[in-house]
């Protein structure tokens, strides 16, 4: 089977708010939204941000844990880009969980959770070559 991931979906509870943190905050322009969802199209899937409600409604499960433990990643091309892009997502309406520091394998990150706490790592890692498109490869 091929490994891949087509759609992540955020449960978030205010639609407006989350809009201006990921297209504010990142830039990102929707290429779907109503008064429910809004569909953002990456490079190689779309991420959505759904109201938490008619996300549980959608599964057919309620009281959804969230956040929950993990974190999405965003990687720049230079270590210089991490905390101006937190700094820009702060003002946004996030939440600074980290600034920018070196950790001990390498590289340079820092973490922001968006407004309905989903944590984000922005971050450069010179082990991941990254092309054109913002696709990333891991090698060593």
């Amino acid at each position: 089977m091929q490994q891949h991931v087509s759609v992540i979906t955020l449960g978030i509870d205010d639609l407006p708010r989350s809009r201006r943190f990921y297209a504010e905050g990142f830039g990102w322009t929707p290429v779907f939204d109503n008064d429910e969802i809004v569909f953002y199209q990456m490079n190689g899937f779309i991420l959505g941000t759904w109201l938490q409600h008619a996300l549980e409604g959608d599964m057919q499960r309620s009281g959804l844990v969230r956040p929950g433990a993990f974190a999405l990643a965003h990687n720049v091309g230079t270590k210089k880009e991490v905390q101006p892009l937190i700094d820009r997502l702060a003002a946004a309406g996030g939440d600074v969980l980290r600034p920018g520091d070196a950790p001990v394998h390498g590289g340079f990150r820092g973490y922001v959770a968006d407004p309905d706490g989903h944590a984000w790592e922005i971050a450069w890692n010179p082990s991941f070559a990254m092309d054109e498109h913002g696709h990333i490869t891991f090698g060593l």
